[in-house]
């Protein structure tokens, strides 16, 4: 299957018209398989995915060096993401974010190491930093390109005031938000906000954690133990919900899995979905979604199931680290 390529958005490069997320190479759903992670990577670049997306702190840096080792001789198929500025502790919780333009660079240098890169093509601050100005941190980023060490300027989880005034001090190539049948929030203010200023959507979270899967939670390190959604009655409910996604993927010859990436690609161009596929399989699955058509009829089925999903996407504590959170237009997603 050809893998179509788009431009992500008005200022950035041309990608494939899916992307490859990588966190979960890294431990985020329990242990995962090394030698199989980066046998993943190499199976996207060869079925043309050229956009890998990744965050400093997925691992602690093992993220990076995992992608580093697997694009040894092979950087130039592909465009690399990173997300900065999450900071973690020693036992692994998250103590805050650092989005100063000291941090920028210093960040930066770190990356460049793991990912055994000279370059790193779409650069953002993970969460938006209350303390910090965003002009100052993506003005940091901007003489980071002029300097040579990054392409281009993404945003991540921001509000519309605040990807205003990013892209008033340099053009932005894409915000990273979370979007799925059950997480629409974007739908309301900030993905009107991206159109009108030439800025496309990478999307993350289209299977809402494994949740439209059925995807089991892992014995150890599985961080969505504490997330609403996986909880007591919310789980019970949500899991009689995806029971009728799976009929209606069952009807339709494709998987709960093709039909929830299938909804977020016919949401348009401008929105690339990051797959987070750490398995062979689950790649192949998830690239074959490309090929699944829905009509009207099906999207106005999936968005009634994807409407009545219990719970929010994160805990209250994070959902209020989250700028497209405190801003009006993504409170209840």
């Amino acid at each position: 299957m050809e893998i179509k390529q788009v431009q992500l958005g008005k200022n950035g490069p041309q990608v494939s018209r899916v992307a490859l997320g990588c966190m979960a190479m890294s431990g985020m759903y329990g242990p995962s398989d090394e030698s199989e992670s980066i046998a993943t990577i190499h199976a996207a670049l060869d079925g043309g995915v050229t956009l890998l997306d990744t965050g400093d702190f997925y691992g602690m840096g093992h993220n990076e060096m995992l992608i580093g080792r697997a694009l040894e001789g092979r950087r130039s198929q592909a465009l690399i993401s990173v997300k900065f500025g999450a900071m973690r502790a020693p036992n692994g919780t998250w103590i805050g974010v650092d989005g100063r333009p000291q941090a920028v660079k210093n960040s930066l240098a770190y990356s460049l190491q793991r990912l055994r890169t000279d370059h790193i093509d779409i650069y953002r601050l993970s969460r938006v930093d209350p303390a910090v100005p965003i002009e100052d941190t993506v003005g940091a980023i901007a003489e980071m390109i002029q300097a040579g060490y990054v392409r281009y300027v993404g945003l991540s989880e921001a509000g519309v005031d605040t990807i205003r005034r990013a892209a008033a001090t340099h053009p932005i190539c894409d915000l990273q938000i979370e979007y799925s049948l059950a997480s629409r929030g974007i739908e309301s203010a900030v993905l009107p906000a991206t159109r009108e200023l030439g800025i496309a959507i990478t999307a993350y979270g289209l299977l809402s954690r494994g949740l439209l899967t059925g995807s089991p939670i892992g014995k150890k390190g599985d961080f969505r133990v504490h997330l609403p959604r996986f909880k007591g009655e919310n789980l019970e409910h949500n899991q009689a919900l995806i029971a009728d996604l799976a009929r209606l993927a069952g009807e339709r010859d494709s998987t709960p899995a093709q039909i929830a990436i299938a909804w977020v690609l016919a949401k348009g161009e401008d929105i690339v979905p990051l797959i987070g596929a750490r398995t062979r399989p689950q790649l192949h699955e998830s690239l074959n979604a490309l090929a699944v058509r829905l009509t009207p009829e099906d999207i106005a089925q999936i968005d009634l199931i994807g409407s009545q999903i219990a719970g929010t996407r994160y805990d209250p504590a994070q959902m209020q680290m989250l700028d497209s959170e405190r801003n009006s237009e993504a409170r209840t997603s």
